[in-house]
């Protein structure tokens, strides 16, 4: 298994993360992205809601941000007294060692007996703005390293739950309660799995850092303001999803190939050598075919293979994903075995679709029915080991009677939605598919004709898409002689519109 990141830079920076060659995660920083999630701010309550057990607090964005009870974190009293300490001047020594801790907050308790208007409070983004709505954020503080994720205030050592074997867990909650400073919990990630207690150290004393030089800006500090920013989007990638499956970096900046070959000497040295720097004519995302899954994968249709496709439809209230499979011969046994095939070929294409289009809240699934329920078993263990990878929380429920999977997805970030539509050449509709998606309509069909065994098959098309389709080194009709070994014939016709194509057989008569 391949997995490559590839980055391109300019007004923003994209990251396409690829699998075997297929695009399964797409991020985007803007330069002027004030809110990602894990920043810390220094802000202030604005005011309670009883009726929500809620506070509104300032954070600086148009909309405040909401704070619920539950997202106080039970050593709330804790962080107000630190607060309050820190920023008169009072305390200078940021370590914890020596701090008396509160009482934990009563978990059925209400908001007003815990903030009041105007207090301050240290915050973290835990959703970003999305829509309407104001970030989310909570006040049980965590700072994320390579291997650990380090949560002040508290005296728990939790392991990944993703970490299957007993053995290794005993062993790294050894090894980090002997490292493990007072004062501060401790997250073992799950890509700690096999480390030292050198490099397990290495990262906690990073992250004891950070939070000292965070405390620092605390004293007088200005209301809101962040006083500790997430790493930069290329090292936050990087920190959470690289592995040693990794096989390749690619990027096209200079700088930024520095920074990111200094990160991974810090993390993984023996990675170093896969960071590549591009410097080709080609466009980086051309280069490695990522502007052409963009434009197939973003549309309301998505293609797959074998003839089947789904229709994604999107509501206020949740997502909803039609399975299809297709005007297509099949040689199945029976009608049972194509659902099957489809579904799981589907299966595959919606976990895809979640990360890539990183999809949240709740998602409804329409597959193919299956009378089996071996089949349904195996449809949902299927998709269960596809969405494995995901790093967003999820939950997936066994398919229903009427063949619907339903699964929830948390939204971190506002959806990534890109256009697919262009405007119309010929000034009529408005809008009309990209090039490259009716390029791919035409060669899901003429594998659809080629299965039937039409021997001899000419296409007509607009000029401009026939010129595409022929001309270059080697050319799109060239592509297509290589992959069936069947010569197709292209005839430019003046009289069509840019979408209007036709297949015709050998004696001119048109396939249907």
């Amino acid at each position: 298994m391949n997995k490559e990141l590839i980055i391109r830079s300019g007004s923003s920076t994209d990251f396409a993360l690829l699998k075997d060659g297929k695009l399964i995660e797409l991020h985007k920083e803007e330069d002027d992205s004030n809110f990602s999630v894990g920043d810390i701010f220094i802000a202030k309550i604005r005011k309670s809601v009883p009726g929500l057990n809620a506070a509104f607090v300032n954070v600086g964005y148009e909309k405040d941000a909401f704070l619920h009870y539950h997202d106080l974190g039970p050593q709330v009293s804790s962080l107000l007294k630190f607060i309050k300490r820190v920023s008169t001047g009072k305390l200078k020594n940021y370590s914890l060692k020596d701090f008396p801790l509160e009482d934990d907050i009563d978990k059925h308790g209400t908001i007003t007996n815990v903030l009041k208007s105007n207090q301050s409070l240290l915050v973290q983004i835990v959703k970003e703005p999305i829509s309407t709505k104001g970030p989310r954020i909570s006040s049980e503080l965590s700072i994320a390293g390579r291997y650990i994720v380090l949560v002040p205030f508290s005296n728990r050592i939790s392991i990944s739950q993703k970490i299957e074997s007993s053995e290794e867990k005993e062993r790294l909650k050894r090894l980090v309660k002997s490292i493990r400073p007072k004062g501060f919990g401790v997250i073992v990630r799950t890509v700690a799995e096999g480390k030292k207690v050198a490099e397990l150290d290495k990262d906690l004393q990073n992250l004891v850092d950070r939070w000292k030089a965070m405390c620092k800006k605390l004293y007088k500090a200005h209301h809101p303001s962040k006083v500790l920013g997430e790493m930069n989007r290329a090292s936050s990638i990087l920190r959470d999803v690289f592995n040693d499956t990794f096989t390749s970096i690619v990027v096209d900046d200079e700088d930024l190939y520095n920074r990111i070959k200094e990160y991974l000497q810090e993390i993984a040295p023996k990675k170093e050598s896969i960071v590549k720097l591009h410097n080709a004519k080609v466009p980086i995302f051309e280069k490695h075919g990522i502007e052409r899954q963009i434009k197939t994968s973003f549309g309301k249709t998505v293609s797959m293979s074998k003839g089947a496709y789904l229709v994604i439809e999107h509501t206020e209230a949740m997502h909803v994903i039609d399975v299809n499979s297709g005007n297509r011969s099949n040689k199945a046994k029976n009608q049972e075995d194509t659902a099957l095939e489809v579904n799981l070929i589907s299966a595959a294409e919606v976990a895809r679709q979640l990360r890539l289009r990183d999809m949240g809240g709740i998602i409804v699934v329409d597959f193919i029915d299956m009378n089996n329920a071996d089949n349904r078993r195996t449809l949902f263990n299927h998709l269960r080991e596809e969405m494995k990878d995901d790093r967003a929380k999820h939950k997936i429920l066994p398919p229903s009677k009427f063949g619907l999977i339903q699964i929830t997805r948390q939204r971190v970030r506002p959806e990534m939605n890109i256009k697919t539509r262009e405007d119309d050449p010929n000034g009529m509709n408005g809008e009309v598919e990209a090039p490259i998606v009716l390029v791919e309509k035409i060669k899901v069909e003429l594998e659809k004709l080629i299965k039937k065994e039409h021997k001899k098959i000419t296409l007509s098309a607009h000029p401009f898409i026939a010129a595409f389709l022929t001309k270059g080194f080697p050319s799109t009709r060239s592509k297509w002689f290589f992959d069936h070994k069947r010569w197709v014939k292209i005839v430019p016709r003046d009289a069509y519109t840019y979408l209007e194509y036709h297949f015709h057989d050998k004696n001119g008569e048109l396939i249907k």
